[in-house]
Order: structure tokens, then C-alpha cells, then sequence
């Protein structure tokens, strides 16, 4: 363990289990299916509501299609892609493609066809796998020496392999099972590639487990026999696949939806126990609440609740609340948080929130109405979350502490460098960027932290993000990006000023927000959003907005000049990657006119 200081530059969580060298991902479904073979591992959409599958049903699914996939050409060890969107399909497909021996290569449903051909190519992708005819179109063109072929989810791709796998014997999987141990690659995860060309990160059946295992020692409370919750992130994405994974093996009861548009309404429907979300999901959800109550002329009593949320978090962490805050929360309680947790389904107990910086502001206000978020950290490369906070150890504002059978540490420079049972031990076919990454078994994440003296972490920006004015000042921009991304009308913020002589900021209009908005100023819907981008009522409420952003940072870190923005940023026109961050040098190449005219 580190030292007690006030801050420290290492803690170790030791684990408290192991994993034997012959054991794979697969167990858990042929012991599921063995041992609990009426569990309800999914809940798929039907026409009255929702079918059930059970672990046996799923054992035999997975095994039909692996065979398919075998009697396709796929030998041990080749690597099968799949892109789509959030669906049943994908899971049933991802274990089929273990049970058969081979590793699955995932690509984002969203990707252009270069990234998609980058990723067969380089990937050495034996079977494509893609969901519909907008997919298929976009991979019609990408052929290799070892692409045998591309299959529909859509057009009956499981159906077909299922049939062509009808012969093959049981043999051939158990063979195929004794040639996989937990050191073999699972799955090939390409880096969203906010610069540069995306690396394959390989995780291993033993990484995968050990997150897995880890995962559900931390988030016991949630990660537990009879929960439920509606998966809608990306599983193309580490920290969907992941939360996938430890699911079924704590038989929790998943369901699958790809529809972002509606999830409000789908969370009243399904009543998950629990939900993972990136920070612009629970961002959303506070943000919505906010302008509905606004614009339902209950804007102060929804402001008065949610400092009172705030205050009685934050007195949690340092005494507990005096009875005057102890009745308002009970007060607000009644009037606002209990249908703030209806609109999440009225069973959700908490969230897990990864993928960036959610922010203390809204961490408490959620812990403050009765979900708490727990926050946590880590990277393609960590195999998801290498830390989080639990129910016993929370500390909001932080990612948490390690989870066990993993370590931090924080270099000189104050970059984060992690170690431990989740973290890969290299990029596909990648030796360069491997020994750039991976120095003495620390792996060097480009983020900046500090560890407080019981081993919370804290990520503080990133080493290529930060900004260096002409004064020389060094300004970390996502503290700030996620205070104005506070307010409802901001949507997307991007901080500039990099060798420039003051901060300055891009900002785009929440397009959710903007009817509301409209409506309480009596503003037409026909004036457009390049109208509005200048219009003084609105420009006069994002200044507001970005001058309290600056009353939390120095004079030199803040913001002297806005640029108002009609665009959107959006996966679709590249400035953000498929877990809402901000590509960077996008916006900046993009928008470059904009950044000049801050400075004009």
C-alpha cells in the first residue's frame, strides 16, 4: 500500500483471487447453463413487451453459431468483426466467436468506411459480421487476402450460421475450448483515435475476467443476482462490453437498446436497478429536468432542490447534515427528486458513470436525489474501469480507488501510470507504440492525476491536452468545459488559447434546449439557429454562464472572449468520437476561421 501523506504517488489494491491459465470467458455461459440454466440472462424487445432468454437458451444459442462460424472457415485464433449497434446479437455473436476458438475484433456502428478498413485491414479479419444495409455499405468495398466474407444480422446472419453449423460435432468445440486459456486474445478494441491512426488494443480472456471479477467485488450492490439494467452504450466500447461481461457472470438480467432519442421513456418502461452512461448522458438528464421545469414556470423550486441535493451530498463527506438541510432535502424529496428517479424508471439505485469526467457538481446532485453515481476511470488498455467509487469508499469529485489487483502511480510529471490484472500488455501487431506505452509493467495512460492520501485518484486533464498560453500559463481545459456544459443551452464547448495571449471558448447550442428557450422569449421557430447565435437575450445567458465558470478558476485561466456556434457537433460530422469526446484537432482544423476571429 502507499504512504498516508496528504498526497501520495502510489496505491495497490491487492486481489483477493486468481485466475487459473486454462480458464476463458466461455465458463461462465457453460456454467450458467449447467448450474442455473433458468436464470434469465436477457430480455429481448418483443411486440407485448419482452421475451426472456435463459442461460440454457443462450448456452445453446452460442453454441449453434459457433459452429457456423467454424464451418465458415474460422479457424483458432482468427479474429471475427462485428459492427453494429447495441442489440442481443452482439453479445450471443461475441461468445459464439470465443466458444469457437477466435477473438473478436470490434467496430463502431457509426464508423466511416476508411476507419472501418483501417480496422479489417489491419486487424487481419478472417468474417465481417455487420447489422444492416446502411453497414453493408458502408464495408461493400474493403476486401482482403484474408476477408472470406460479410454477413447481415438483419438479413438472417445467425439463422444462416446456425444452418451451416448443423453438422459440425461437439467435438470440435471441446477442441477447440482445450486450445483457448485465459492468455489468448479475446478481442481486438481499436483506440477511438482522436489523433492519429486508431492501435488495436488486445485484451486477453484473463484481462476481461479479471475485470469482471474486480468489477463486481467493487459495484456488489449493483452487480448482483436478480438486478436488471438496459444496455444502450456502445458495445463496440470497452466500458459497454465490460459492464456486459461482469453482468452475466453476477446474473444480472440485461436488455439492449440502441435508441439514445428516447431512453427517458425507456427507462419508465424497462425499470432497470441500475444504469452506465457516459458524463453527457447523466448531463442530459439534469439538463432536461432543469428546462422543463423552467419552462414549466417551476425553474426556481427545481434550482432550490438541486442546491439542496448538492448541499446534503457534500455534507456526507464531512459530518453528515445539520437538521434544517436534513428537512429541506426530505421537502424536496417529495416535490422534485422522487420524480426525477421516476423519470429513471423509479427502481434505478445507482449509476456507473466512465468514458470521461463526470464533475462533482453533478455527482452530488445525483447521490443528493437518491442515485448515486459511481464514478470511475480508465482506458481501452485497463480493459474499462481500473478504478471506481463504491457504497464504502466514495469520495465524489474523484474516480475512486483502484480496484483489486490493480495499482496507480503518478509520475514526476504527474501523469497517470497504471498496473494490475486488467491492464493489456500490448497493441496488435504494434511494437513501437507498445514500448512507447508500457515502461517497467507501468502503463502510461496521457492523463494527469494525483492521489490523495487514501488512494482516491483525481484526473486533472491530459498531457497533450493542455494548453499553454503566450504568458506561459499551463491550462487544463475540461474543468471548465464540464462547468459550462452545466447549462442548458450549451451543448458541445471546446477551450482554445493555446499559445494565444488569453483563454478563449467555442461553444454550440443544445439543440434539445433551444424550444423551450424559444418559448419563454417569444421567438419565433422560423428565426434560424444562425439568427439566434446572436441574439443578445441568448448571448447575454451564455455569458452569464461562462462568467460563472471563471469565478472557479485564476484570472489568467479565464475565459475573455466567446464564439457562438449554429453547427452541432456530433459522431456524424467528426468533432466528437463514439463516447462523446471531443476530437480536438478536428474542431480546431474545422473551426479554424472561429479561433481566428476570438483573437482578431
Amino acid at each position: 500500500m502507499g504512504s498516508t501523506s496528504v498526497a501520495q504517488r502510489e496505491f495497490e489494491a491487492p486481489a483477493s483471487y486468481a485466475i487459473a491459465e486454462g480458464a476463458a470467458l466461455t465458463d461462465v455461459v457453460d456454467g450458467l447453463a449447467a448450474h442455473s440454466p433458468d436464470f434469465v440472462a436477457f430480455q429481448r424487445p418483443a411486440a407485448d413487451g419482452w421475451s426472456e432468454v435463459t442461460a440454457a437458451q443462450f448456452a445453446a444459442e452460442v453454441r449453434a453459431v459457433a459452429k457456423g462460424l467454424i464451418a465458415s472457415g474460422v479457424q483458432a485464433g482468427d479474429r471475427v468483426a462485428i459492427m453494429a449497434s447495441t442489440r442481443y446479437e452482439w453479445t450471443l455473436i461475441d461468445y459464439a466467436i470465443w466458444t469457437a476458438g477466435a477473438c473478436t475484433v470490434a467496430i463502431y456502428d457509426s464508423s466511416s468506411t476508411d476507419q472501418a478498413r483501417w480496422i479489417v485491414e489491419d486487424s487481419g479479419t478472417k468474417l465481417l459480421i455487420v447489422e444492416n444495409e446502411r453497414h453493408a455499405v458502408t464495408v461493400a468495398d474493403i476486401a482482403t487476402p484474408e476477408l472470406l466474407e460479410t454477413l447481415r444480422i438483419d438479413a438472417g446472419a445467425v439463422d444462416e450460421l446456425v444452418e451451416r453449423g448443423a453438422a459440425v460435432d461437439d467435438s470440435v468445440l471441446a477442441e477447440r475450448r482445450a486450445r483457448v486459456g485465459s492468455a489468448s486474445a479475446a478481442t481486438l478494441i481499436y483506440t477511438s483515435g482522436t489523433t492519429g491512426r486508431p492501435k488495436g488494443v488486445v485484451l486477453t480472456h484473463a484481462n476481461l475476467l479479471a475485470e469482471s471479477i474486480s468489477g463486481k467485488i467493487a459495484l456488489q450492490h449493483l452487480l448482483a443476482e436478480g438486478k436488471t439494467t438496459l444496455m444502450f452504450l456502445p458495445l463496440a466500447h470497452v466500458f459497454a462490453r465490460a459492464i456486459a461481461v461482469g453482468s452475466l457472470a453476477a446474473k444480472v438480467t440485461v436488455a439492449h437498446t440502441s435508441d439514445w432519442s428516447t431512453l427517458t421513456t425507456q427507462f419508465a418502461s424497462y425499470k432497470p436497478d441500475f444504469i452506465l452512461a457516459v458524463p453527457r448522458v447523466f448531463e442530459k438528464v439534469y439538463n432536461g429536468a432543469k428546462q422543463q421545469a423552467h419552462d414549466g414556470g417551476k425553474g426556481r423550486i427545481f434550482d432550490l432542490a438541486a442546491d439542496t441535493a448538492i448541499a446534503w451530498s457534500e455534507a456526507q463527506e464531512c459530518g453528515g447534515a445539520s437538521p434544517v438541510l436534513r428537512l429541506k432535502h426530505a421537502l424536496f424529496d417529495k416535490l422534485v427528486y422522487s420524480k426525477l428517479r421516476a423519470a429513471l424508471g423509479g427502481r434505478c439505485t445507482g449509476a456507473v458513470s466512465g468514458g470521461g469526467p463526470l464533475g462533482a457538481r453533478l455527482g452530488h446532485f445525483f447521490r443528493g436525489i437518491g442515485v448515486p453515481v459511481y464514478e470511475g476511470y480508465g482506458l481501452t488498455e485497463t480493459s474499462a474501469a481500473i478504478t471506481v467509487n463504491t457504497v464504502s469508499h466514495m469520495r465524489v469529485g474523484t474516480v475512486g480507488r483502484p480496484i483489486e489487483g490493480n495499482a496507480v502511480s503518478i509520475a514526476d510529471d504527474g501523469e497517470v501510470l497504471l498496473k494490475g490484472s486488467v491492464v493489456f500488455d500490448g497493441y496488435w501487431h504494434n511494437d513501437a507504440a507498445t514500448a512507447e506505452s508500457i515502461t517497467e509493467g507501468w502503463f502510461h495512460t496521457g492523463d494527469l492525476g494525483a492521489l490523495d492520501a487514501d488512494g482516491y485518484l483525481s484526473i486533472t486533464g491530459r498531457k497533450k491536452e493542455i494548453i499553454v498560453t503566450a504568458a506561459g500559463k499551463n491550462v487544463s481545459p475540461a474543468p471548465m468545459e464540464d462547468t459550462l456544459r452545466a447549462h442548458p443551452l450549451i451543448g458541445q464547448c471546446m477551450i482554445v488559447g493555446d499559445n494565444k495571449p488569453f483563454i478563449g471558448v467555442l461553444i454550440t447550442l443544445d439543440r434539445d434546449a433551444l424550444p423551450g428557450w424559444r418559448d419563454r422569449n417569444n421567438i419565433p421557430a422560423d428565426v434560424t439557429i444562425e439568427a439566434l447565435t446572436a441574439n443578445p437575450t441568448l448571448v447575454a445567458e451564455v455569458e452569464a454562464a461562462v462568467a460563472d465558470s471563471n469565478t472557479k478558476v485564476s484570472k489568467a485561466e479565464s475565459i475573455k472572449k466567446i464564439r457562438i456556434l449554429a453547427a452541432d457537433w456530433t459522431q456524424e460530422s467528426g468533432e466528437l468520437t463514439p463516447k462523446l469526446s471531443l476530437k480536438r484537432a478536428v474542431v480546431l482544423e474545422k473551426y479554424a476561421p472561429e479561433v481566428a476571429a476570438i483573437y482578431s
